[in-house]
C-alpha cells in the first residue's frame, strides 16, 4: 500500500471509530432479536434480552423494585 492509501486508510477508520464512539455515548438502545424478543443495549457489556411478556412481569413490578433498592441502599452498589 502506498503512503495516500495507508493515510486514507487510517482516516476511514478514525471516521468509523468517531461513529461507534458516538452511537454508544448516545445511552439506551431497543431492538427486536431474530427470535422476536426485546434487547436492550447500553446497560452493560452483553444486552439484556426478555421475551415481552417478561418485560412486562418486569415493569410491572417497577414500584416494587424501586422500593426493594431504597430499602437495601447500604447494600447495594453502583456501576462506576
Amino acid at each position: 500500500m502506498s503512503d495516500e492509501d495507508l493515510k486514507a486508510e487510517l482516516e476511514r477508520l478514525r471516521n468509523e471509530n468517531a461513529a461507534l464512539k458516538k452511537g454508544a455515548a448516545s445511552g439506551i438502545s431497543m431492538k427486536v432479536s431474530e427470535k422476536g424478543a426485546l434487547s436492550v443495549y447500553g446497560m452493560g457489556r452483553f444486552p439484556v434480552t426478555l421475551y415481552k411478556e417478561q418485560w412486562l412481569k418486569l415493569l410491572d413490578m417497577s414500584a416494587e423494585m424501586r422500593a426493594f433498592i431504597v430499602a437495601n441502599e447500604s447494600r447495594l452498589k453502583t456501576k462506576g
